[in-house]
């Protein structure tokens, strides 16, 4: 029995062609099945509950109504659906039996006690709705073992990994012990903060009186060492619910041992990180010695190593995990700055485990994701195929190791899976650099970014006693279901390859410069396209009577999300080229909106321009960033209505009187043809950057200036289709070429096309050199002087797209760029913060503020202090420097701490109280600058404007 996803041919809204399908709907209800083992698998009669939200809440929705599983309820945080009236959860457009729907005041808590208590409240939920089983998903309590095992002893089912696997991998510092014990590669690092903190509190030989004096019963005898009693005795104090170590404590251990690792690794920087953190949460980097100043290495050791303690505390603060009794060990690694952050998608039952594959997620910022691609050994061997075909070398070279990297990553995230007896699925995450790789961590749940996966491989059950008899699952939810109901009976499967490559974008509320951005209303959102996979959490559902898309506001109560677009090809690159396809075609609107739509655009189009096997490594969205900033700086300084005044003048200046009219006129009627576009990529950085990436080829500089490689034209045709703006009857004026633009560009290229077939001529070179020579005698000289005449009208003005290539040399654009090897070169200037963070100011300009007040940037919760009971970073009366914390702002579950832009003292603060909601643009403090601003005057900006727009005319 086969099951075609046909979503990737089809499209539909929020994968509703699932539920439309009759073939699949009953494939997926294993129960109707005419064989008898078959039937045996169906998961009719559990009954789930799903705790979760976003994307994961829906998709298991459809999963679960394909699979025959009609009871299922879902749990709904008030923040979703109370505290903004329009952030209504889309689900309940499907879902629209009240009693299946179940209202909590949040999905996890934010302490401890409020985390026990929601974990009690779900489990009445469960029993007073004869629920028998809980879907997590990803996020929230999903990887806490504590509700795993409070689900499990009430009786309930829990589809992921059971509490033993979430205790022994979920936590990193356990992980990191059972990798070592069974010859998995590991980060190098100390992950035993808790225990060096209590050997030092108390001795080694103190771990009895420690035990004695608080009370906790604890079998020293069963310990093999001292290591294994001080595990023993901290698991007793977490169980009693009392602290013997503070966060103090072992903030002062750690301090220790970064000294030793600061002085033996100077240049090297290290992480820290609570071993209950994801997704980037609960992580903090310690700069490396030597990017201290000292007159010795000691100095510069003291200096760095003495931010630890603080370091410690913000790590556990941020993921609240700083309570009496919480477990707070924290480990210290090694930071691999060129690092490629890589993961293979593990799944086991407890007795059998098994990979299906790699995705690379090392197009990141701020350790959150936002690009991930399919590695699998098909991929890569037909990768290595196409490079050997081609002569490359150096990039075969690089494949080959990818292939091998691959190959030991499977293997040990298997062996891992198998120690830690994994039940379900999970992910075995990876650090690659150069030729090793080290395990980081395993997350014990399903990823965002599963379907990565799933669509390259699927799993072929089938019966031991007969391989004919079996059944296929292509997706993972679904066997994350049938293994939490049927356990140790389902058979180890067969990997069978599905599609040859994947590439999904996060679709996130965030603006130019990947800041998150809270609030906005979605007022549009266009429909699939066909290949396009997107994975919303039905916000993209239309009214079921109207057809009408409906509003919907970014409420920014949880995480920056929006949706998580897919698509396939048959090689990496088809499959860029696709998303490429579907990002361009993706109309997203509404106000207040700030998506990264456009920055994916660009992103995935610089990659296709470049090589699309190159291996980023997860410190390359900044400097790209900085890069693009970059074209946007310089871009800003160009005034493209002089510029093309200026090019009218001359041409106008040149020509013969008698010509002067016609010139005139054509010049004019082509202004808005020329400058349109041009203006959207000075307002749009990320789509230029894009459009620089894949027409590089097109251009190219000498000494006497520009040198078009392409029809100017043809090129003007190309980037109205770039930016989504071809000419379709009905579609709005605003988003398309005008009429009449479109009436004058298509008659261009209908005479270029023709004149290329008349001369034979197959380049823009040779075009322009048979116009420069003799007439040919296939036409009259009247029409030879007709053709030349009309050539120099359809070109004249096309000068000013010049700019475009203009930019990128003004900015070295393109020294942002890919090695033989596959390894990205970045330039040194792009990794200097003061300019990442200018950038990221010219990408997102910092509202409108007087000279003696500091507003807000974002909108979000205002926090004045580190942690509850520190002192604030400022109050009135304090002097800050440049470059000095002065609040916190929380936006959508980011803690982004905000730094002074210059030097003053503060003489008011506006907002003080913990977790006060703020907007963008609200006035915070006041303060006296130590020197005042001096503000450019209209006439000065255009004086600037001008000096740099009669710089690129010169260049022409």
């Amino acid at each position: 029995m086969t099951i075609m996803n046909k979503r990737l041919t089809t499209v539909q809204h929020s994968n509703d062609y699932y539920l439309n399908n009759p073939l699949i709907h009953q494939q997926r209800q294993l129960k109707n099945h005419p064989s008898a083992w078959v039937q045996s698998f169906h998961c009719e009669d559990i009954k789930p509950l799903i705790i979760c939200r976003g994307p994961i809440r829906k998709e298991a929705m459809d999963v679960f109504d394909e699979m025959g599983i009609n009871n299922y309820g879902i749990l709904l945080s008030e923040k979703d659906s109370i505290t903004y009236t329009n952030a209504l959860a889309p689900e309940l457009r499907k879902l629209t039996d009240p009693s299946r729907v179940h209202r909590v005041p949040d999905y996890t808590g934010a302490t401890k006690e409020e985390r026990a208590a929601r974990i009690q409240q779900i489990i009445s939920i469960a029993k007073a709705n004869a629920y028998d089983a809980i879907f997590a998903g990803y996020g929230f309590m999903s990887e806490d073992a504590e509700m795993v095992e409070a689900m499990e002893q009430a009786g309930l089912n829990f589809i992921g990994p059971g509490s033993h696997t979430q205790r022994a991998a979920g936590m990193k510092d356990q992980a990191k012990r059972t990798a070592l014990e069974t010859g998995v590669s590991v980060t190098p690092g100390v992950n035993n903060a808790t225990s060096l903190a209590l050997f030092a509190k108390y001795g080694r030989e103190g771990l009895e009186t420690c035990a004695k004096e608080h009370k906790l019963t604890v079998d020293f005898t069963a310990c093999k060492d001292d290591e294994e009693k001080a595990l023993a005795l901290l698991a007793a104090s977490y169980r009693a619910g009392i602290d013997i170590i503070t966060a103090a404590d072992i903030g002062a251990a750690l301090q220790v041992e970064a000294k030793r690792m600061l002085a033996e690794k100077p240049n090297n920087r290290f992480r820290l990180k609570a071993i209950a953190g994801g997704g980037g949460k609960g992580q903090r980097i310690l700069k490396s010695a030597n990017s201290y100043t000292g007159a010795s290495l000691e100095e510069k050791v003291e200096k760095a190593a003495a931010k630890v303690p603080a370091l410690v505390l913000e790590c556990l603060i941020e993921l609240k995990t700083n309570g009496v009794g919480d477990n707070k060990n924290v480990l210290i690694e090694m930071n691999i700055d060129t690092t490629r952050h890589q993961e293979i998608q593990v799944v086991g039952n407890g007795d059998w485990c098994m990979t299906m594959g790699g995705r690379d997620c090392s197009l990141q910022m701020h350790e959150q994701k936002l690009l991930e691609v399919s590695v699998t050994e098909e991929e890569l061997q037909t990768a290595i195929a196409t490079a050997e075909a081609a002569n490359k070398t150096a990039e075969v070279q690089q494949l080959k190791k990818d292939l091998d990297i691959l190959r030991k990553m499977e293997h040990e995230g298997a062996v891992f899976g198998a120690a830690v007896k994994l039940n379900s699925v999970g992910t075995f995450e990876c650090i690659v650099d150069g030729e090793a790789h080290y395990f980081m961590e395993m997350n014990t749940r399903i990823q965002v970014e599963h379907r990565v996966t799933e669509l390259c491989y699927k799993l072929k059950f089938s019966n031991p006693e007969n391989p004919q008899d079996f059944f296929i699952a292509e997706s993972l939810v679904e066997v994350m279901v049938l293994i939490a109901r049927h356990g140790n009976r389902l058979p180890k499967p067969e990997r069978l390859p599905r599609e040859p490559a994947s590439v999904e974008a996060r679709l996130n509320a965030t603006n130019q410069a990947l800041q998150p951005h809270a609030g906005g209303m979605i007022e549009r959102w266009s429909n699939p396209i066909a290949g396009e996979i997107r994975d919303d959490q039905g916000i993209s559902m239309h009214n079921p009577d109207t057809d009408v898309f409906m509003k919907y506001h970014l409420a920014g109560a949880y995480d920056s999300n929006i949706a998580l677009l897919l698509t396939t090809g048959n090689s990496r690159l088809d499959s860029y080229q696709r998303l490429a396809e579907v990002l361009r075609r993706t109309t997203l609107r509404g106000k207040d909106l700030a998506t990264n739509l456009e920055f994916h655009y660009g992103l995935v189009n610089w990659f296709i321009g470049n090589n699309i096997n190159a291996r980023p490594s997860t410190n390359f969205i900044v400097p790209y960033l900085t890069a693009v900033g970059q074209l946007k700086e310089a871009a800003n300084q160009i005034d493209l209505n002089y510029a093309y005044g200026q090019i009218r003048n001359n041409y106008l200046n040149d020509c013969e009187a008698s010509h002067k009219a016609g010139f005139d006129q054509a010049l004019d009627r082509k202004q808005g043809l020329l400058l349109r576009p041009l203006q959207h990529f000075v307002e749009q950085p990320h789509n230029l950057s894009g459009w620089l990436s894949i027409n590089q080829q097109h251009f190219s500089f000498n000494e006497q200036g520009l040198v078009w490689h392409k029809n100017p034209i043809a090129l003007l045709a190309d980037i109205y289709h770039y930016l989504h703006m071809d000419y379709v009857a009905g579609k709005p004026a605003a988003n398309m070429i005008w009429c009449h633009d479109n009436e004058l560009l298509q008659k261009a290229l209908s005479f270029y096309n023709s004149l290329e077939q008349r001369l034979g001529v197959n380049s823009f070179a040779e075009l322009e050199a048979a116009l420069a020579g003799d007439k040919p005698d296939s036409m009259e000289q009247s029409q030879w002087q007709a053709v030349i005449a009309a050539h120099a009208g359809f070109q004249a003005g096309t000068e000013i797209l010049a700019i475009l290539p203009y930019l990128a040399k003004q900015t070295g654009f393109y020294e942002l760029s890919v090695n033989e090897d596959l390894s990205i070169h970045i330039p040194a200037a792009l990794t200097d913060g003061e300019l990442q963070a200018a950038m990221a100011k010219v990408l997102v300009p910092p509202p409108v503020a007087s000279s003696d007040e500091i507003l807000a940037a974002s909108g979000g919760m205002f926090y004045p202090r580190e942690a509850p009971g520190m002192q604030p970073f400022v109050e009135v009366g304090s002097h800050f420097n440049e470059g000095d914390p002065l609040y916190i702002v929380e936006v959508m579950k980011m803690f982004n701490k905000v730094y002074a832009p210059f030097s003053g003292t503060i003489d008011a603060i506006f907002v003080e109280t913990d977790g006060s909601i703020i907007k963008k643009g609200q006035k915070l403090f006041k303060i006296t600058p130590d020197e005042v601003v001096v503000v450019e005057t209209p006439e000065q900006v255009q004086q600037r404007m001008r000096e740099h727009t009669n710089a690129f005319l010169l260049s022409l």
